[in-house]
């Protein structure tokens, strides 16, 4: 099985194992995304140099995938690509920052060392929380939080499409290279020559297998927002989500303001 099915196959993956938690829950998925929201913000805010503080933060997704019953180590075999590509790009403060912060020994520890660090966990942070809002909601209970918060009809469902026709594309993809395959045998890769009417190719095929899948949602009853309302609409009890926001709410403003690993420390030294 090569990269491409590798995606495809963990695509279908996500699809069917999200949402099966909230399932259970009767939380509406309007107070989980307003929490996710508030934490990837609040995560983000943290000054560069401010690790300790942002590692308290990581309390959220602790409790949220024991709770929730969400494996981090399928998280990160899912999400690794992205993460090395932070990783990456927070090399380049290596170089921008070199004045020393601290020395440990004969080690000096740079501010690049630490900006770099910090904006990898900052990273790995938010791309895990809205990993597992939507392993938590599905993409339908994502597009009723959107719907409930006011976001035009057309916006969501272009959410909801895109989503969707993600795994059209990479099925469209994978023909045409085992098509452009037969053609040249022996070749690795595609052409450069070939590289603009692949792409225009591309684009024509998955527009008319677009088109043919939407046609068949219309006739199967697809009303441009029936998903997304029933998704929001199953087993919601609002004092628990209005319970569940606001907790969360307090709790991450307090990680947020307070290093609590810090205080921790110090009171158990």
């Amino acid at each position: 099985m090569n990269k491409l099915q590798q995606a495809i196959a963990m695509l279908h993956e996500v699809d069917s194992e999200a949402g099966k938690s909230s399932a259970r829950s009767r939380i509406h998925p309007a107070a989980r995304l307003f929490v996710c929201v508030l934490f990837i913000l609040l995560t983000v805010s943290f000054h560069k140099y401010n690790m300790m503080g942002l590692l308290g933060m990581g309390l959220y997704l602790l409790i949220t995938g024991i709770w929730e019953e969400l494996s981090f180590f399928k998280g990160l075999k899912r999400i690794r690509y992205i993460l090395l590509l932070i990783a990456l790009l927070g090399m380049a403060n290596l170089f921008f920052d070199r004045n020393v912060i601290l020395r440990l020994g004969s080690m000096n520890i740079t501010g690049g060392m630490i900006s770099m660090t910090t904006l990898f966990i900052k990273g790995m942070f938010t791309v895990y929380g809205a990993y597992f809002l939507l392993m938590e909601t599905g993409i339908e209970g994502i597009c009723a939080a959107l719907g409930s918060f006011g976001i035009p009809k057309g916006g969501v469902t272009v959410v909801l499409l895109t989503y969707r026709y993600l795994i059209l594309l990479l099925k469209e993809v994978q023909r045409l290279l085992q098509a452009y395959a037969l053609r040249a045998p022996g070749q690795k890769g595609i052409h450069v020559r070939t590289w603009g009417s692949f792409v225009g190719l591309l684009l024509l095929r998955t527009m008319e297998r677009g088109r043919d899948v939407y046609d068949s949602m219309l006739l199967r009853g697809y009303c441009g927002e029936c998903f997304w309302q029933e998704a929001g609409n199953r087993q919601i009890s609002m004092g628990l989500s209005g319970i569940y926001a606001a907790a969360w709410t307090l709790v991450l403003i307090t990680l947020r303001v307070f290093p609590v690993f810090q205080i921790a420390g110090s009171l158990l030294g």
